[in-house]
Parts: structure tokens; sequence; C-alpha cells
């Protein structure tokens, strides 16, 4: 089932640019330029992109905030912005420093007034209540005032409140930012969790990318507004020439290692370690330890993922955002 669809969806901005000293002319700037795209229920979706990309823009026109410019856009059925107070009982959101918690009021206030505001019965608030409170690690700050929560125990506490009226989509905007490494993970396994019902479809915006790799199975990159890649981590890769590693450590004094070409496209020697990059469209890292293993003893090996923060480095500096010999079509949409 589909819970969010967009076509064609732009969102035009009109700003003053100064022209020399004192004259002011208006130029349009496109924020979001012409985006297809459409969610299943269940999904969680990556939504990348770096700064003024147009990440933040397009949630907000999911979420009723903003109103689209032009294209169609349907989240649950509805549409956003005519039907945002239907939306909003469908729907969860956790937009950066934007809070839904009362700031003197313990916790425990906070997520009973949200009650009364979602008209959420109270055995069920109460059960839902429990599961997340268990989920995200929130029991023993039920009774602080928000206002003396640090900033993972608060984001923690913005994600339960955000479930507890049972969305169908639940929107997140950089939730891991500036937390400390336990925060992060009771985050990321809280949402990890939530994923593997399948009950609740999350899109999720953030600049870390150890997030995406934790946690999505469905990546969005934009740029310019526009979608430069809709697929998987793997499909990325793959893509824009990723490159994995077998690191070895030979079992005494020996020279750069000699293996077939057709197997490594690069050999760094470091005395008795050396490290193998391959491009895993090519060939596996077994055959590659094969190869090696045939050439010199070995002492001790790793497999190194590609580092995916390179792979997007590469697809936003590539012209176009289109690999080299990749058609148009099957790399760049919208």
């Amino acid at each position: 089932m589909t819970v969010i669809e967009a076509r064609g969806l732009r969102k035009t901005f009109s700003i003053a640019k100064k022209v020399g000293r004192v004259r002011r002319k208006r130029v349009d700037v496109h924020a979001v330029d012409g985006i297809d795209l459409t969610v299943e229920t269940g999904d969680m979706l990556g939504y990348i992109g770096p700064n003024g990309a147009g990440k933040s823009t397009t949630l907000k026109m999911f979420t009723g905030v903003l109103t689209p410019t032009s294209g169609h856009v349907r989240v649950c059925g509805l549409r956003p912005v005519p039907d945002r107070v239907r939306l909003a009982r469908r729907i969860g959101v956790v937009f950066g420093q934007r809070s839904q918690l009362w700031w003197d009021l313990p916790l425990r206030e906070s997520f009973a007034l949200l009650r009364h505001i979602y008209r959420v019965p109270a055995a069920e608030h109460a059960q839902r209540l429990k599961n997340y409170v268990d989920l995200l690690d929130v029991g023993p700050l039920l009774d602080t005032p928000v206002r003396q929560l640090s900033l993972g125990q608060r984001m923690r506490s913005e994600v339960t409140a955000a479930l507890l009226h049972a969305p169908e989509v639940l929107f997140l905007d950089e939730p891991t930012i500036g937390l400390d490494v336990v925060s992060k993970e009771a985050v990321r396994s809280a949402l990890a969790a939530l994923a593997a019902t399948g009950e609740v479809t999350v899109v999720l915006t953030t600049h870390d990318l150890d997030d995406i790799e934790r946690l999505c199975r469905r990546l969005v990159v934009i740029d310019h507004g526009r979608v430069m890649h809709d697929g998987t981590l793997e499909e990325l890769h793959r893509a824009y020439g990723s490159r994995r590693r077998v690191i070895v450590e030979l079992d005494g004094p020996y020279g750069r290692l000699e293996v077939p070409s057709a197997t490594v496209d690069r050999i760094e020697a470091e005395g008795r370690r050396q490290t193998l990059s391959f491009s895993p469209s090519d060939t596996t890292a077994a055959a590659v330890i094969g190869a090696v293993a045939a050439a010199a003893p070995l002492r001790d090996l790793q497999v190194a993922e590609p580092d995916i923060d390179e792979v997007v480095r590469r697809l936003y500096t590539t012209p176009s955002g289109v690999p080299s010999g990749t058609p148009l079509g099957e790399s760049l949409e919208g």
C-alpha cells in the first residue's frame, strides 16, 4: 500500500537579492525541483543530501507545513495542507530543535497532554507508553522536567512522543545530530526495532551516514532539489564505483604482492601490511583472499566495506550526478 506519493513536486521561494549598492531584485530559488517519489507501507527510507539540497523542504511539504508551488502530493491518501488536521493524527514528526514537549513540565505530563491532544483512549495510551518507554529507555526520565534533560535524553523523549498516537508514518529530521554515542545507539536500536515490525513507515533525513547503513533498506539522494539516486545502498555502491578492501598482514617480510590485475585494481604496501582494493561488481572478497593466499603466507586479514561518505561525495562531484558511461535515464530522476 502506498502511503506517500509525490509527482512533479516543486517548491520555489522568492528572495530579495542585492544588486549594486542600494537596489534589490526578486530572484526565484527552486528548493525542490520536480521530485517524483513513492513510499510504501513499512518502508524505512533514508532521505539524504548536502545542506540546501531540499530535504527539510520536502518533509515540510509532506507534513503540511509548506504548500507546494506545483505538483501532486498525497500522504496517507490525504492532501497535506488542506487536510492538515486529519493528517496530523496519522503521522508523527520530529523536526530538529522544534519540540512537542512542554519545557517546564515533567516528561510524564507532556505525554499525558499529548494523549488528550490526539484523543487517544487511556488504555491504548498506557500500553503504548509502556512499550516505547522501555524501547527508548526513558523510564528514569518520566518525572524530570523537560528543560533538565540532556540533548540525547530529549531526543529519545521526542521520538517516544511522536509514536504515542500510533502514527502510520514517522518523519524524522536529523534525529541523531549532536547526540553522544549512547544516545545515538538507543535511538538507532529503537528505530531498527520499529522498522522490523513493519507497522510504521519511517522517512529519515540525516547527515550521519552510519544511520543509513544501520537502518535504511532504501536510500534516496537529492541535490539541488532533484533526485540523484533512488534504490538500495548496494545499488549506490555499484553505480558510483565503490571499492571494497582486503587488508592482509603477511607472515614475514615480503615485497609488493603480485596478484592478477583482474582481481584487484590497487595495492598499497606497508611492510608486512598490504591493502588490496577491488570493485564489488568485478570480483569477490573470497577471490581476492584466495589470490593473496596463493601468492604469500598470511598471518591475519580483514575485509573493509566501502566508505559511504566517499560514495556520496563522488555522486555529488560527478557531473550531473551521473557516473561515467551510465545512460542519463538510469540514474538521474526528477
